[in-house]
């Protein structure tokens, strides 16, 4: 399994344009094939902070990901919605993890 987490920023004043584009990406990675989780939040505290979640079912699913083309058009809008700051790690765990 590979579990992808990290942040990244947008301008509290583009948030009407940024949220439609991030519910279109975030629908179309969840429909892919080995996707087991695919979300966005805002930070609470740090207005324009974007926490990024992904749980992958293998490393081949989240290849098949970056060579979609639903990537591809949300990677283009970056300039245009204003995303800096982008810093995202992948994990690759043998483990589902266990409830706390």
């Amino acid at each position: 399994m590979i579990v992808v987490t990290g942040t990244f920023r947008v301008p509290p004043s583009m948030m009407s344009v940024v949220i439609p584009a991030m519910e279109e990406m975030i629908a179309a990675s969840r429909a892919e094939e080995g996707c087991i989780e695919y979300a966005y939040g805002f930070d609470v505290l740090d207005q324009g902070l974007v926490r990024v979640s992904e749980t992958w079912r293998d490393r081949e699913a989240l290849e098949s990901h970056f060579r979609t083309a639903h990537i591809a058009e949300w990677r283009a809008q970056f300039s245009a919605l204003a995303i800096s700051e982008r810093d995202l790690f992948a994990y690759e765990t043998a483990d589902e993890g266990f409830h706390i």
